[in-house]
């Protein structure tokens, strides 16, 4: 039977939670036809329009003019008596605050020669601004009296608006029309109905206006065939007779669009329709209906899926488009709304061309938006939108780049009091957490989880928008939680989503995603708790989710497809097959409602995949897996080559075809099915090299592709090794701080290269076993020395190789100076541009590298070496490379002109672990009275019996006794006192009688430490002490006679220009200087080793402490020596032990060539011993030469091993790193 699992979260891109708003959660769309600001008038109340007239009108309308739209209200028939006069119809403006509108009052009369452009009485004009103000408080608006004015003096006119915010749905898009001459022909209809009892004349006089009005707007009349003046008694609907006015039309489609009732919609649409028959081609109200019709059918399809409706409402907003060429006033607003269209069909179909369109619409749009302009916070927002739709489809890190940017110019548009900052606050987090999602970069999170608090923040209890800030925040902390493990954060977004959806009841539109992302949370925290409850509960919301999305509607396949997951998980747990077939006919369900040609049939076809083999493996079944198998071939031929999805196809493929390859259902004959399992790897090797899927997926890929490939011994084993490394190297490439690199490292095997070198070894390959070795340990420390690599050999290749020379050296030093920032120093602002630029210097970088490797002699530049190139390590003495795996330990002795040799070592893994322990122990016991430790005596016998002995046998025949050897250990070797390796009894051996012990954390480390740089005649040379750092209130009374004994045992001037700092003086600024000015080096004081974040291990000084990080960013390369005497300055951390961070190992990166270190702490009066036989033993003839150091220190711990009052661990406590 298979032992086929299903893909996880962790692995490749999550196909699961589709309508969780956690992907692209509430990004709100711009309208299109609203700005900023919007007011709905919903009634005219104009005083005294009859006094001073010398005839009484027919009627009196309002016509309104802004940013080039005109609306004009019905005519309201005129009484005499009566000094109000009302229109109570809704008319929708959306201007600028500064626009202009132009507002007129008419007087319609009988006698008057056309209808409905009767005689003006007043007009004024107000700013936009001016007339929300009006609305704020509500004041009339007062005419003052014109002179020798005789018609009417119109006092006054008060206005009834309603404000509209810009987010708000559809119905804000529609528009009133420019001619309304159908209402009047209701209105008259009404008038004419009114007076049936009155004389013939006036019967008439009504058909003159019927006919005159018909003139303006032909219409034919629904029933004109049965009109008859006897049936002019009868109560007639004006719609029974007439189309409704565009006016009418608009207010029944924003009534409409407000409620659920598909034939309301159907017969509003209809209406629309007629209306168009009625004006023809040049009227300007066609384009006006046009966008009408487009909104409506545009909701009918959310609310029916038919693309006919779909295509329509984009036909239709193209011809609005057309009818607005360049300059025109909404010219933006179209190109907004056609945009939106088209990103909508391409989600449903897939078509790129849509999405490429969508794209340059919302450009042109912004181009038209400039800074300044109201809108253009809106088309900043809907341009980030599609561009990082794009990037989800293609993987073009610039578009993920600048959509974050433009999210961030949106948000700085909509300062702290903007009414529309939560909105681009969600946005850009929700672009942050993208980005940190394909990138790693902790800083992204973080400040992606701060926005969302804000927002928060901004949306207090009762307020509507709260439930989407509290379930935006969620998803944040989950994905904090999935890549920390803070429970805390997990349980702060259960609490919150819980939180959301007690604020959306049964009926909120909303409950549905509410029901997903809190059944998500509890699924997840099921994972980690395995509380039963949480996965039942996650399983009762996820169906509660799905009943609210009846056939029909268009998220219903995302539920069917969330609850499917939650059901297959249940059956891992419990083994209930219900479970699992329930499971598969909801995927089964979820792919038919994504038929040939939807956008997401490849992600349905990929589930069900899943479930299909999941079944298989439990019930064995080949039907269900060659239907998994050909779902999966089936959806890979529907994702384009540079689709990012491409990925985790490939890695569902591999896992069903290595079922096959278990099951041998594909063998021809007896045993393992080879075809198979090359398929298998095939598709791993595939998935790790989509380069849209994004590093840190196509990552995981490869490290699944290793794991497998290991296990069954495959041919492909050392390239998946190999692609691995070099994808991790990339990875952390792209991370801008040394911090944030070493906290990405830990989301990874922290045994990668040694498993990769330990699997070569087994081949028989030990000069590739090197090789993988330099090429997957201490990265970010290489990653930083390449940016110092010198070039003086271009100097002689042409002038363009001396440009590339220059131009190498200008990036490489934008970047260091770049490694050490840390994200909480400066503003956020300043950070997210930091960081584009760093990525961007990055590509350059890569791009100039690229061309130096084109230059005959450099083609491996940069790259991972050769072992032939390594092997210069080992020209002063052989090098022993020790190796710790869980399937082996082996040490590789590398001499520098024969073959290497490997030895495997007679222990493991679990007993070097426990060694390690063990010695770690010992050191903190206390000797006994009589000076003994047996503990630590008999930790270090077993490191010479089961490592260093069987070395030391075999370096017999490449070093004489007394000679130098190196050591270079890997894992758990790191923390292990190879040097003190001996029997500890009488007449026994030990290394110390036999070679002189130096280390070094790379053989590239080596080499570089080897390189020779003019020295000063006059050694400079600076001992740096403190005895009272900060935060510490004893004093250290070492220090003081430590730097003095120092001075006195350095040869006197001009050999040695000696810089003394201490006390006071011993602050970071000035020790900084002294690092920079100063090539030998002899620090006293007090030094830490921080585990969790290593970069902060330092130094303490006076002021502040001078940490690993500020010495990364020296260069140093000219340094001879350092000695330090303090403790734990050449501990590693255990959780990345290969990256070798420490004081020692950094100072060493950085450029010294020689450092003396100490594995633990050391007491005062060790330390007073071992310097003076240091020194004197280092240049007591008077000369100084760093390459004496390992000797030198070798010789004074001999000195003090015949001292039985120093306790063992502190005999053995310095150790030398370097040449």
């Amino acid at each position: 039977m298979s032992s086929f699992a299903p893909v996880r979260f962790g692995d490749y891109p999550p196909p699961l939670r589709e309508d969780s708003e956690s992907g692209h959660p509430e990004r709100p769309k711009d309208p299109g036809q609203t700005g900023v600001q919007q007011v709905v008038i919903t009634a005219i109340h104009a005083t005294d329009l009859t006094l001073g007239l010398r005839r009484i009108p027919a009627g009196f309308y309002v016509t309104i003019k802004a940013d080039g739209a005109e609306f004009q209200t019905g005519n309201t028939p005129a009484h005499v008596d009566k000094p109000v006069v009302e229109w109570n119809e809704r008319i929708l403006l959306s201007c600028e605050p500064s626009s202009k509108v132009r507002v007129s009052v008419y007087a319609s009369f009988e006698l008057g020669p056309m209808l409905c452009h009767g005689e003006l009485l007043r007009t004024f004009e107000i700013s936009f601004r001016e007339l929300l103000d009006l609305r704020e408080n509500s004041h009339p608006i007062v005419f003052q009296p014109k002179q020798g004015e005789v018609v009417s003096p119109c006092t006054s006119l008060l206005m009834t608006l309603e404000q509209r915010l810009s987010d708000e749905n559809a119905v804000a898009v529609l528009s009133s029309l420019t001619t309304l001459t159908s209402r009047d022909v209701d209105a008259l209809a009404l008038k004419t109905d009114a007076r049936s009892t009155q004389n013939s004349s006036d019967l008439d006089q009504s058909t003159k206006h019927f006919e005159r009005a018909l003139d303006l707007c032909p219409m034919a009349l629904h029933h004109a065939g049965s009109f008859d003046a006897d049936d002019l008694g009868q109560e007639w609907p004006a719609t029974s007779m007439l189309p409704l006015s565009p006016n009418q039309l608009t207010e029944r489609a924003e009534r409409c669009l407000h409620m659920d009732d598909p034939r309301a919609l159907d017969e509003v649409l209809s209406l629309h329709y007629d209306a168009l028959g009625y004006y023809n081609a040049m009227h300007a109200c066609r384009g006006q209906l046009f966008g009408n019709l487009s909104v409506m059918l545009m909701t009918r399809f959310k609310r029916r899926g038919s693309d006919e409706d779909l295509d329509q409402a984009i036909t239709l907003q193209s011809e609005v488009l057309a009818s607005r060429p360049i300059g025109h006033p909404n010219r933006s607003k179209s190109l907004n709304n056609l945009a939106n269209q088209l990103s909508v069909r391409f989600h449903r179909r897939g078509d790129a061309k849509d999405l490429d369109e969508a794209i340059a619409l919302h450009s042109e749009a912004l181009a038209l938006r400039p800074v300044g302009h109201t809108d253009r916070a809106h088309s900043l927002n809907n341009l980030a939108n599609q561009l990082s739709t794009r990037f989800d489809h293609r993987g073009n890190a610039g578009d993920l780049d600048e959509a974050t940017a433009l999210h961030r110019e949106a948000l700085a548009l909509r300062p702290v009091g903007h009414t529309d900052r939560a909105h681009s606050l969600h946005n850009l987090a929700n672009q942050l957490s993208t980005r940190f999602g394909h990138r790693g970069n902790a800083g992204d999170l973080d400040e992606a989880i701060a926005l969302q608090k804000e927002a928060v923040a901004l949306h207090p209890v009762g307020h509507t928008g709260r439930s989407k800030s509290l379930n935006n925040l969620a998803n944040q902390l989950s994905t904090r939680f999935d890549h920390r493990g803070d429970a805390d954060d997990l349980d702060e977004a259960i609490a919150l989503h819980r939180e959301a959806l007690a604020l959306r009841p049964v009926g909120h539109t909303d409950r549905a995603h509410s029901l997903h992302n809190l059944a998500n949370q509890l699924s997840t925290r099921f994972d980690h708790r395995g509380n039963a409850g949480d996965l039942d509960e996650a399983i009762a919301l996820h169906k509660e989710a799905l009943a609210l999305r009846p056939v029909g509607h268009t998220g219903r396949s995302s539920s069917l497809n969330n609850l499917a997951v939650q059901l297959s998980i249940r059956f891992d747990h419990r083994g209930n097959f219900g479970d699992l077939d329930e499971a598969i006919a909801l995927q089964k369900e979820a792919l038919a409602l994504h038929p040939v040609g939807h956008t997401g049939r490849s992600s349905s076809l990929n589930n069900l995949a899943i479930q299909l083999s999941t079944r298989f493996d439990h019930r064995g079944s080949g039907q269900d897996l060659n239907e998994s198998r050909e779902n999966l071939l089936c959806a890979l031929t529907l994702l384009k080559q540079h689709d990012p999805r491409r990925l985790r196809v490939h890695g569902a493929l591999a896992t069903v075809y290595l079922s096959f390859h278990q099951s041998r259902f594909d063998s021809a004959g007896p045993g393992e099915d080879t075809d198979s399992l090359n398929a298998a790897m095939h598709h791993f090797k595939a998935a790790a090299h989509v380069v849209p899927g994004g590093l840190l997926f196509r990552l995981r890929a490869s490290l699944r592709w290793v794991l497998h490939a290991d296990q069954h011994k495959h041919d492909t084993v050392l390239e998946a090794y190999g692609t691995s490394m070099q994808l991790l190297d990339a990875y952390m490439s792209a991370t801008g701080s040394v911090s944030s690199r070493h906290s990405a490292m830990k989301d990874f095997p922290p045994t990668l290269a040694v498993n990769a070198a330990s699997c070569a070894l087994r081949s028989g390959d030990v000069r590739r076993a090197v090789e993988l070795l330099e090429q997957g340990r201490t990265i970010i420390w290489t990653q930083m020395t390449r940016l110092r690599t010198p070039l003086d050999s271009l100097q002689t290749r042409g002038s363009q190789a001396v440009t590339l020379m220059k131009r190498f050296r200008d990036l490489s030093s934008l970047l260091d100076k770049q490694h050490a920032s840390h994200a909480d120093a400066t503003q956020l602002v300043d950070v997210e541009v930091a960081a584009t630029r760093y990525r961007r210097v990055v590509e350059d970088w890569n791009g100039v590298v690229e061309e130096i490797r084109t230059i005959e002699g450099f083609s491996r530049f940069l790259l991972p070496p050769l072992f032939s190139d390594l092997q210069e390590a080992a020209r002063d003495g052989p090098i022993v490379v020790l190796v710790a795996s869980r399937s082996s330990c082996d040490a590789i002795i590398i001499p520098h002109q024969q073959p290497p040799t490997s030895i495997q070592l007679p222990t493991n893994f679990e007993n070097l672990s426990g060694l390690m322990r063990a010695l770690r122990e010992a050191v903190e016991k206390k000797a006994s009275p009589k000076g003994n430790q047996p503990a630590l005596t008999k930790a270090l016998r077993k490191l010479w019996d089961v490592v260093v002995r069987p070395v030391v046998e075999k370096l017999r025949g490449f070093a004489p006794q007394g000679s130098r050897i190196w050591w270079c250990p890997t894992s758990v070797f790191n923390f292990l006192p190879l040097h003190a390796a001996g029997e500890y009894r009488a007449n026994g051996e030990s290394l110390s009688q036999q070679y002189i012990s130096s280390y070094t954390p790379s053989l590239t480390a080596l080499m570089r430490a080897r390189r020779s740089h003019d020295r000063c005649p006059s050694v400079p040379f600076a001992v740096i002490g403190q005895n009272c750092p900060a935060g510490h209130s004893s004093t250290l009374e070492c220090v003081e006679p430590e730097l003095e004994l120092v001075r006195r045992l350095l040869p006197p001037p001009p050999i040695v220009s000696l810089t003394k700092i201490t006390s006071v003086d011993a602050t970071k600024s000035t020790t900084l200087r002294a690092l920079r000015d100063n090539t030998w080096l002899h620090f006293s004081c007090h030094g830490t080793q921080s585990y969790e974040d290593p970069f902060n291990s330092a130094f303490l000084m006076r002021d502040q402490p001078l940490s690993l990080l500020d010495i990364t960013q020296m260069d140093l390369s000219r340094h001879q020596f350092a000695f330090l005497s303090a403790c734990e300055t050449a501990v590693g951390v255990p959780t990345t032990p290969d990256e070798v961070i420490h004081l020692a190992a950094g100072l060493q990166f950085a450029g010294v060539k020689s450092v003396v270190g100490t594995l633990w702490k050391v007491n005062d009066w060790t330390v007073q011993r071992l310097v003076e036989a240091f020194y004197t033993n280092l240049c007591g003839d008077g000369t100084m030469n760093s390459k004496r150091a390992a000797r030198a220190l070798h010789q004074a711990v001999n000195s003090l091993a015949r001292d039985k009052d120093i306790p063992l661990d502190q005999r053995i406590v310095f150790m030398h790193i370097g040449i």
